[in-house]
């Protein structure tokens, strides 16, 4: 248990107890609104962003948010051009992502190996500068979402209702998405642009079948969320296995066992 006391497993436990945070409280959002893939496409968007960073010689996260950012503007844009089609927008920027990140890895071949921490993750080297940027980011997200937690709710809920009530509809949709791109851009040097969407969507798969109110959805979102981190870095630490992998297979098996628990208590 040597390892528990190592500064990069603390870094590492830091920023897992943050991305713990603020993946679950968007996520939750997003899957009640079914734009769970949004989170695919805005990391694909932002190892784009990332690949560039490597090749500019600029901090590729600040990079990659950029891009995140301007991606989720474009999301929102689109989204409202084609109403009846929301994951059209979705498929046309992640395309753009994916095409954008192609170009930027046969520009720089020689970092290549670098960009591929990002798209699997590699908390367990996390840098000071990283932290504080994960620290801004839960603080922003926190607080937002505590002070706008009745209109997100209306907004997730009855976006026409929303509208007819006088709520800036538009304003908090782009402020939903903006910080679904902080968060998605920030993560990523953490578990991995590949796995990411797990972080966004499976504490709230496994919170919406047990959870009896909106608000007990979204604790019981986190706390499986930081769960599972907690436990995936540790086993991870312990026998040496990839840290994003054992966290996203955590979460596979709590969603498998909240399914029997629910399936069992209803039998």
């Amino acid at each position: 248990m040597e390892i528990l006391s190592a500064d990069f497993f603390q870094r590492a436990l830091a920023g897992g107890l943050m991305i713990g945070i603020t993946t679950p409280l968007i996520g939750i959002f997003l899957v009640l609104r079914r734009l769970s893939m949004i989170g695919d496409t805005l990391a694909h968007v932002t190892i784009a962003g990332v690949a560039l960073g490597f090749l500019v010689g600029v901090y590729p996260v600040g990079v990659g948010l950029i891009f995140a950012i301007v991606a989720s503007f474009a999301i929102e844009r689109l989204r409202k051009t084609y109403k009846g089609y929301a994951e059209l927008s979705i498929a046309i920027i992640m395309s753009g992502g994916v095409a954008l990140a192609s170009l930027f890895f046969t520009m720089g071949m020689g970092y290549n190996t670098d960009v591929t921490s990002y798209l699997f993750g590699s908390i367990f080297t996390l840098e000071t500068k990283d932290l504080y940027v994960a620290l801004f980011v839960t603080v922003v997200v926190a607080v937002v979402v505590f002070l706008l937690f009745k209109e997100f709710f209306l907004l997730t809920f009855e976006e026409d209702a929303a509208a007819v009530s006088g709520l800036p509809v538009k304003l908090l949709n782009i402020l939903l998405t903006v910080m679904t791109a902080l968060v998605i851009s920030t993560a990523i040097k953490f578990v991995g642009a590949l796995l990411i969407s797990a972080l966004l969507t499976i504490p709230a798969a496994c919170s919406l079948l047990i959870a009896r109110s909106f608000k007990t959805s979204v604790v019981f979102s986190v706390t499986i969320a930081e769960i599972a981190v907690v436990l995936g870095l540790m086993i991870s630490g312990i026998w040496n296995l990839a840290p994003s992998a054992t966290i996203v297979l955590l979460l596979i098996c709590m969603l498998i066992l909240t399914l029997l628990g629910k399936r069992g208590f209803s039998a």
